[in-house]
């Protein structure tokens, strides 16, 4: 499995190039934020609010000039008219000037993407694995000795999964038959699952999508899980489809932000986003402990996601995409080799953890927050935060560092849902609440990690709490391999229900639990 998870080993991490021994009883956190962020995190930030700057001036001018021809009367136009026959090259000038700007901000102008509905996959019953089921099958599969099974157990008592996760069915079998064949089956049913319920909730006709983008990060075959889902929908032959792998846990934000430039390019049409991980193709049966982690907390799971750019849509859509930030820290070494899929002395396939994964998934943290706060966050925030870290950076002074208060650009959190740890580390980092992560630790306790999908089994118990009301702001954050860290943001457009036969339809009433 991937990143993302792999950042919450739940307080378990390996190695860079030489073997680490992992002790789970060890606690690795992230760097504190505001005792390490420097000023050249937030010129990303600031960089990204200018490149943006045309925009945001044209827009208040032109609301300007409406607000003042809706207050103007008849007795200042027929002026207007005197005044204007003795000025013909001014009027020409101007009339030029209005026409060019007004031309330039229409083609250049983003357009608003809507996410008209999701639907998250839910396997059957007899593929749920309680943590004691999981631990039995381990010792009956004869591919690990006592210690190596001992080792996974303390993993998972400490890796805030609950007792009804879910499993492919291929390792489910006694021994367990990660074949091509069960592989493709446990991807074709979670994302085929995803989509028709995706498609039965939405009533739009699949030859209507125009744009199809996949993303599943160990696990891409021939033809391509992207080209399943056209045959199996019969989509139509002129789609843009695309096919992301190796990308991680974040990876479903990847998925969202092409599909959004995709939507500037090509009018009037839906696109969908597919995401998903395979468990079955890339459970690890050795004996390293760096590679024995994802077994633990990666699980079955699927999100499809409809899009659209279609003004009509804005009426029945439930959230407008605000912002898609990316932060990439694949230059440096180390970012790059900290989640490394390779073989062990034994020949077999897993995926390594480096000793430093928590240390750069702190700087590909910082880096992106710090690039998305000059975007959400009031100005009153930004004032506060910028001039203490100036004053301790630049000036020396001996201040308390300001931590912008978050809750206030958004409502609902969607932190990855990973693993323990880094939900612990971010909600002491960002100060936040019990109830900001509340989604996230049920999430991973209720499906595990879910890999890039994992963030929209939040949005829906955000949803099916009946908490989302119209104007709200979510932030999903997700992180991977390579090493990125994402974040998407999203405003509720109305007060938005949970979707009919959603994940928590049946359990809601169940949580929180401790």
């Amino acid at each position: 499995m991937e990143a993302g998870g792999e950042l919450a080993a739940d307080n378990n991490k390996s190695r860079g190039g030489a073997t680490v021994n992992v002790n789970p009883d060890h606690r690795y956190t992230l760097p504190d934020f505001l005792q390490t962020v420097n000023l050249k995190h937030v010129k990303l930030g600031y960089h990204y609010l200018i490149s943006h700057l045309l925009t945001l001036c044209i827009a208040p001018l032109m609301i300007a000039v409406v607000v003042q021809a809706m207050q103007t009367n008849s007795d200042d136009l027929r002026h207007l008219w005197l005044h204007l026959q003795f000025h013909l090259v001014s009027v020409v000038t101007a009339s030029m000037l209005l026409a060019f700007g007004s031309t330039f901000y229409i083609l250049t102008r983003p357009r608003p993407v809507f996410l008209l509905d999701y639907s998250c996959h839910r396997p059957g019953p007899d593929q749920k694995v309680p943590l004691r089921t999981f631990v039995d099958r381990l010792r009956l599969s004869g591919d690990y000795d006592e210690a190596t099974v001992e080792f996974q157990r303390k993993i998972l008592e400490r890796s805030g999964l609950g007792d009804e996760t879910y499993l492919p069915e291929a390792l489910l079998e006694i021994p367990p038959k990660p074949t091509m064949q069960s592989a493709r089956e446990e991807s074709e049913q979670a994302l085929f699952g995803a989509l028709d319920q995706m498609f039965s909730n939405t009533n739009v006709n699949p030859k209507d999508i125009g744009i199809l983008v996949v993303n599943s990060s160990l696990f891409n075959p021939t033809p391509s899980l992207s080209a399943a889902i056209v045959n199996k929908y019969k989509l139509r032959g002129n789609i843009k489809s695309f096919n992301l792998g190796g990308m991680g846990c974040s990876a479903g934000v990847i998925s969202l932000d092409l599909a959004k430039d995709l939507l500037q390019v090509h009018r009037n049409t839906y696109a969908v986003v597919a995401s998903t991980e395979n468990i079955t193709a890339n459970s690890y049966a050795g004996a390293k402990k760096s590679m024995l982690i994802a077994n633990c907390l990666f699980r079955v799971g699927g999100a499809a996601v409809l899009l659209s750019n279609k003004p009509s849509d804005r009426r029945t859509a439930k959230y407008k995409l605000a912002h898609v930030v990316r932060t990439h820290r694949g230059a440096d070494e180390k970012a790059f080799r900290c989640v490394y899929q390779e073989e062990d002395g034994g020949g077999r396939a897993g995926v390594s953890l480096s000793k430093d994964l928590m240390a750069i998934a702190g700087g590909a943290l910082k880096a992106n927050i710090t690039t998305l706060g000059p975007l959400v966050l009031p100005l009153s925030e930004q004032i506060l935060f910028f001039s203490t870290l100036v004053a301790r950076k630049v000036m020396g002074k001996k201040v308390k560092p300001y931590i912008p208060d978050f809750k206030r650009a958004f409502e609902h959190f969607c932190i990855h849902a990973g693993g323990r740890a880094v939900i612990d580390e971010l909600e002491g980092n960002l100060q936040l609440l019990p109830e900001d992560v509340e989604a996230s630790r049920m999430t991973l306790h209720r499906f595990g990690n879910t890999s890039s999908s994992s963030i929209w089994y939040e949005l829906a118990y955000v949803e099916a709490k009946g908490r989302m009301r119209k104007g709200d702001r979510v932030w999903q954050i997700a992180f991977g391999s390579g090493f990125k860290c994402n974040s998407a943001v999203w405003v509720a457009i109305r007060d938005v229900e949970a979707s009919r036969n959603g994940p928590w339809e049946d359990c809601i009433d169940k949580y929180p639990v401790n």
